[in-house]
């Protein structure tokens, strides 16, 4: 149920067909806006060499509620709507609803390491990852899985060996994969809980409810890995039956060379430490790694210098919380390139930070920029403010007033949807558009 276009569900599909499965693959999408996922999977299943393969039935331009009374398995992608009626049907049929990740975690033999929380969960992953490849000993071999884009889960089950590590980053939508399944990953990371995906929860209850699911099936020797300094951290360890371990950006060593920008990004470090401490990870071994890592792509990420200005692609960040901690992050004056769809967030403290901080704001068309603008009023904001239909508009108008000494900040505090597919086609343009600057 979704094959997409950014690769998990296309992955998803060829292993399941591979392994004798057969696959209805349904999609909301039409054959036309699914053009190149359909290509890829006909070639896959032409170049399958067994006989004993189904091909696969596409059902596209929306869902048939007879797929789902006769099936042995749903396999839902991530976001499918809550009250979604096609799910609700296969419920009331009896038929198991899976997800990838939680799929996988049901048979892996080897420990997993899961990472959720609304910011940082991809810094805190690939930091873990690359931390746990750095001190593997013998044949141990470290996966990374999860909500990385492009990457299916599931067929890791062909890889895993009892000696092996699986880091997961998980989103909310997927760790309710979690929740049915009821299991949760030995060692669980939530690197902070902040308003975000109202426009699809409703309310925070629900958002943090699924969010629950990283530890509420962990058992007394498994560990809970925890942020001192976020609100919410004290309902998951009173709830919690493992481990708690906690961690604050004031555990990270003042003498270490960190390369990445942020108070925030100490924070996830701090994280990554705690990983490291309860696998008994060398703390030189991760003081090695911390030192030469360099930022995700999409979060807080320097792209190039221009002309003595410096750019840096902070595509990831969709809440407020997320582009005040960037903001924070800089000394010089900063050109902010901002706004997009409505997620149903406040922007009241962003707004009284782009007063103090940013010489001039480029906002995309759409329902949330609309909302920023409005607290933009309420505090007086009196520089400059461009409303743009496209990134190609957007680096125009950046480069008419951006100048040697100051940043050109990409945060973008709001969804994609309207003016991009997604928040990768939003990352892919800029970082297109960047390159012809």
């Amino acid at each position: 149920m979704g094959i997409g276009l950014l690769g998990r569900g296309i992955g998803d599909v060829k292993f399941l067909l591979a392994n004798g499965a057969e696959v209805t693959a349904t999609d909301l999408k039409t054959k036309k806006q699914l053009k190149s996922s359909i290509l890829e999977l006909n070639k896959f299943f032409k170049n399958l060499k067994s006989k004993n393969i189904y091909p696969i039935k596409y059902v596209l331009g929306g869902h048939r509620k007879e797929d789902f009374r006769n099936a042995d398995y749903i396999l839902k992608a991530a976001g499918v709507p809550l009250d979604c009626p096609y799910v609700r049907e296969a419920r009331k049929n009896n038929i198991p609803i899976k997800m990838d990740d939680s799929w996988l975690a049901e048979y892996a033999p080897c420990p997993i390491i899961g990472i959720t929380g609304t910011r940082g969960k991809t810094t805190v992953s690939t930091l873990i990852y690359e931390i746990l490849r750095a001190s593997a000993k013998g044949k141990e071999k470290i996966y990374l899985g999860g909500n990385i884009r492009g990457m299916a889960t599931l067929p890791l089950i062909k890889k895993l060996k009892a000696k092996d590590k699986l880091v997961l980053e998980l989103s909310s939508w997927q760790l309710q994969g979690w929740q049915d399944a009821g299991i949760s990953p030995q060692i669980a990371v939530i690197t902070n809980i902040y308003p975000d995906h109202l426009n699809y929860y409703g309310t925070m209850k629900r958002y943090v409810a699924d969010k629950k699911a990283i530890y509420e099936n962990q058992m007394k020797d498994d560990f809970l890995i925890l942020n001192k300094d976020n609100p919410y951290s004290r309902e998951f360890a009173r709830e919690a039956r493992s481990k708690v371990i906690w961690f604050s950006k004031k555990d990270v060593p003042k003498n270490w060379r960190v390369k990445i920008l942020g108070e925030h990004n100490l924070a996830n470090i701090a994280a990554a430490m705690k990983v490291a401490e309860v696998l008994g990870v060398s703390r030189n071994k991760v003081r090695k790694v911390v030192e030469g890592f360099n930022s995700v792509e999409g979060r807080l990420e320097f792209v190039r210098n221009y002309k003595g200005a410096k750019i840096y692609n902070d595509n990831n960040a969709t809440t407020p919380e997320a582009v005040i901690a960037a903001l924070n992050s800089f000394r010089e004056p900063i050109v902010l390139l901002a706004g997009g769809s409505k997620k149903q967030v406040s922007y009241r403290e962003l707004a009284k930070l782009i007063k103090k901080k940013v010489k001039a704001l480029i906002l995309f068309q759409g329902a949330g920029s609309e909302d920023m603008i409005k607290e933009l009023k309420k505090v007086k904001y009196q520089k400059s403010l461009i409303i743009v239909k496209s990134m190609k508009e957007a680096v125009g108008e950046v480069k008419k007033v951006l100048e040697r000494g100051e940043v050109f900040l990409f945060s973008p505090a709001a969804a994609s949807f309207g003016l991009f597919t997604n928040e990768y086609d939003r990352n892919d343009q800029f970082v297109r558009e960047i390159k012809k600057f």
